[in-house]
């Protein structure tokens, strides 16, 4: 059977430094399953990528059968906005990829606007089961749960016989996702265990790893700054570490995150947004009270104290992300663009 041919509308910018995202790992698992996929938009001005999408849909709308339009809660939220309007204006089927933390909230603040935006497509997916009981309980009945997805094979699992204090976080550097915080739970793990240390993984997003270099360097901590790594490059780093950790102030469903429970890594997160939904407290990782340091850095002493109860912690998270491969994913996104 021939598959539709797609315009993928979202912020691929990992040629610019960002951290790689959806559009940019899904399109080209769609493509391999046969799709025709256009990708926009690649430009990092704000301004240039609006215009970028606009094009791209206007000059090709006549052969594009779909369009997906990731969808955030921030800025970004507008360019889902507009490009649905003109799918709308042009009579072509569209599906929103909820991915937005904070889209809840969106949902209230701009009702009249989400209305338009999603009643009006063709079906939204969402990543999360908290985004999908969020848009359901919103009263949203085109809404599909389809979870974020990695290839399994790409993740080699690691059973580790003692878990140290090498930490892991792979963010961007945005105020949103705290990294502050993984540094300052690095100083209250110190206090404990002195041969703690933390590897921080991630483009600059808001200015905030100026901020967090500058904490590290007057308070002489021993944190290691990567920039922003390929996948590749940042599981392989994962190897030597044994404990990662996501600081986030609010969230939807991560990738980075799926992916160290996939390499074997325990997690602890905050425990916000879809992080709830994703892990199970003490059962495939661990969550923490938000903004908390001092929770946030028993939950770490708990996992190193008790390696028998994370080694069980670890199975279980590996066991929950085989779901998530794309070899079980990719029926229901056939089922969804059929």
């Amino acid at each position: 059977m021939k598959r539709k041919r797609l315009l993928y509308v979202g912020n691929a910018l990992s040629n610019k430094g960002k951290t790689v995202t959806t559009i940019e790992t899904l399109s080209l698992l769609l493509r391999q399953e046969g799709y025709d996929v256009e990708v926009t938009s690649t430009k990092q001005n704000k301004s240039l990528r609006m215009l970028d999408m606009m094009h791209a849909l206007l000059s090709s709308y006549k052969k594009i059968d779909i369009v997906l339009i990731d969808v955030y809660s921030t800025a970004n939220f507008w360019y889902a906005v507009v490009i649905a309007r003109l799918c709308r204006a042009l009579s072509i089927p569209y599906i929103p990829i909820l991915h937005g933390g904070n889209l809840p909230e969106r949902l209230i603040k701009n009702k009249k606007t989400c209305e338009q935006l999603f009643c009006k497509a063709a079906v939204n997916v969402a990543p999360s089961g908290y985004l999908y009981n969020a848009f359901a309980k919103a009263g949203f009945s085109n809404i599909q749960h389809i979870p974020n997805t990695i290839e399994l094979d790409n993740y080699p699992f690691k059973e580790r016989a003692v878990f140290k204090p090498k930490l892991l976080w792979v963010r961007s550097f945005a105020e949103i996702y705290n990294p502050l915080m993984a540094i300052q739970v690095l100083e209250k793990i110190l206090q404990k265990y002195p041969e703690t240390t933390l590897t921080m993984v991630g483009p600059d997003k808001d200015g905030s790893l100026a901020r967090c270099e500058d904490y590290v360097t007057n308070h002489h901590l021993p944190v290691k700054f990567t920039g922003s790594l390929s996948k590749e490059a940042w599981t392989s780093l994962a190897q030597n570490h044994d404990v990662f950790i996501s600081t986030t102030s609010f969230d939807n469903t991560p990738v980075s995150v799926i992916e160290a429970m996939a390499l074997g890594l325990p997690v602890v997160s905050t425990n916000v947004g879809g992080m709830p939904y994703l892990i199970h407290d003490t059962v495939d990782g661990l969550l923490s009270t938000p903004e908390n340091v001092s929770a946030f850095s028993e939950k770490i002493s708990r996992l190193l104290e008790n390696p028998m109860s994370t080694k069980e912690i670890v199975l279980n998270a590996r066991q929950k992300v085989e779901s998530f491969d794309w070899n079980v994913v990719k029926e229901q996104w056939h089922k969804v663009l059929c």
